[in-house]
C-alpha cells in the first residue's frame, strides 16, 4: 500500500496553466476519485503521479519518498487506461503475463527460441502461470485465458487490464476513466466489481472520472477539480450535503441542484424569491444564491408556485420540471410516488424546509447559516 502526497503541483502546456498548485494527500489503502468536467486537469494529474508526465513545479512523494525524476516503472504503480492498452496479438494469458515476464525473466530468458532451453526458465514460468491462475480466478476470467482481446467483450477486456495491473502487486492502482467505453448497464456492474476488488486488495486506488455516479458510489473520498484547481476534497456524503463552493454543488448531484436568487439583509436574515427563510447568517448584506436539491422540494404546499412544463417518469421515481411564476426560472423536483403524477401544464404550489437550503455568496462561496427563532421570521418559506 502507499500514501501519495502532492505538494504544489503545477503544469502548463504552451503557456496555458493546466494545474494551478495542487496540494493534497492520498491515504494508505483509500479509494479516492479525481472528478471534474473535461479539461479540468484530472488526467494530467494522474499521469504526473504515474511518472508519465513531468510537472513544471511541485513534488510527488510516495510513502514519504520523493519520486520526481524517477521513471514510471520504478515507482511501482499500476495504471489502467481508458483504452485498456492490451496487445491485440497476445492471448489474455500472455497480456497478463507481460509485466511478470519483464520482472522475473532476464533478457536472454525472454528470447522466443533460446529462452525456453535455459535452466531455471521452466520453474520461473511455472510460478508465473500459478500467479496468473490465481488472479484469473479472482476476476472470473479463467475461461478466457486463451482468447485474444478481439474475442472479448468490453467488460472482459477491462478485467484483463485490471488483472495485468494486479499481478505486479503495485503500491497503488491508477485508473484513467476505465469504464467510459462500456455501455450504461455494464458500467453499473463494473462499478460494483471495482469497489469489491478494492475492499479485497486493501490497496490505494486513484480513480479519474468525469462521471459523478462512479465517484459517489465507489470512493472513500472525492477530490473535485475545476479549471486546474482542487476545489474540495471530502467523503461522498460531505461533497453532496456540504459543498463549499457553488461549482461543487452544481456538478455533484443528478439532476443538478436548483439555484434560486436570494438576498441577505442587514440583520442577517435571508430571503429567497421574496419569502424569508428561518435562517440567518453573518454575511454582508447583498445578493446571494440559494441551492435546493430536487429531493428536498415539497410539491403541493408552500409559498411558491409554478406550472408543470415537463415530466420524466423513471418508473421508481419521477422528475417534475416547474416554470416558476414571475421569476423566469425552471426548477426540478424529485417525486418518489409515481402513482400520483401531476398533469402537464397543471399549476402546483411548492416549498422547502429552511434546513434544506445551501446558501452561496455572490462569488459562489458557501455561507455558514444558523437557524433563526420563529419570532424573528418575516414569513416562513415552508408551510
Amino acid at each position: 500500500m502507499a500514501q501519495i502526497e502532492l505538494s504544489t503541483i503545477r503544469k502548463s502546456f504552451d503557456g496555458t496553466d493546466v494545474l494551478k498548485g495542487i496540494d493534497f494527500r492520498i491515504e494508505d489503502g483509500e479509494f479516492i476519485s479525481l472528478v471534474g468536467p473535461s479539461g479540468c486537469g484530472k488526467s494530467t494529474l494522474l499521469r504526473i503521479i504515474a511518472g508519465l508526465e513531468p510537472q513544471n513545479s511541485g513534488q510527488v512523494r510516495i510513502d514519504g519518498r520523493p519520486v520526481d525524476g524517477i521513471r514510471p516503472s520504478a515507482r511501482n504503480l499500476a495504471m489502467v487506461f481508458q483504452s485498456y492498452a492490451l496487445y491485440p496479438h497476445l492471448s489474455t494469458f500472455d497480456n497478463i503475463a507481460v509485466p511478470l515476464r519483464m520482472r522475473r525473466l532476464s533478457a536472454i530468458e525472454r528470447l522466443p527460441l533460446l529462452g525456453p532451453l535455459l535452466p531455471g526458465r521452466r520453474a520461473k514460468e511455472h510460478g508465473i502461470r500459478a500467479d496468473i491462475a490465481a488472479i484469473a480466478e479472482q476476476l472470473d476470467i479463467a475461461p478466457l485465458l486463451r482468447r485474444k482481446p478481439g474475442q472479448l467483450s468490453g467488460g472482459q477486456r477491462q478485467r484483463v487490464a485490471v488483472g495485468r495491473a494486479m499481478v505486479r502487486e503495485p503500491l497503488a492502482f491508477l485508473f484513467d476513466e476505465p469504464l467510459s467505453n462500456l455501455d450504461a448497464k455494464l458500467r453499473v456492474h463494473m462499478r460494483a466489481e471495482l469497489a469489491e476488488l478494492h475492499r479485497r486488495l486493501k490497496t490505494t486506488f486513484v480513480y479519474v472520472t468525469h462521471d459523478q455516479a462512479e465517484a459517489m458510489t465507489m470512493s472513500s473520498r472525492i477530490a473535485v477539480m475545476m479549471g486546474g484547481e482542487l476545489i474540495q476534497v471530502g467523503t461522498p456524503a460531505e461533497i453532496y450535503n456540504d459543498p463549499g463552493d457553488i461549482r461543487v454543488a452544481e456538478f455533484i448531484g443528478s439532476p443538478k441542484i436548483n439555484i434560486l436568487p436570494g438576498r441577505v439583509w442587514k440583520d442577517g436574515g435571508i430571503d429567497v424569491l421574496g419569502s424569508a427563510l428561518r435562517l440567518a447568517c453573518g454575511a454582508t448584506a447583498g445578493e446571494c444564491r440559494v441551492g435546493v436539491r430536487p429531493e428536498r422540494i415539497d410539491l403541493g404546499a408552500g409559498p411558491f408556485s409554478g406550472n408543470v412544463v415537463h415530466l420524466e417518469n423513471l418508473g421508481a421515481e419521477a422528475f417534475v420540471h416547474l416554470a416558476i411564476e414571475g421569476a423566469g426560472l425552471r426548477l426540478i423536483a424529485r417525486l418518489a410516488d409515481v402513482r400520483h403524477l401531476p398533469a402537464m401544464g397543471s399549476h402546483l404550489a411548492f416549498g422547502f424546509a429552511s434546513d434544506a437550503v445551501q446558501v452561496f455568496d455572490s462569488i459562489g462561496k458557501r455561507i455558514p447559516l444558523k437557524v433563526e427563532q420563529a419570532e424573528r421570521v418575516r414569513e416562513p418559506a415552508h408551510v
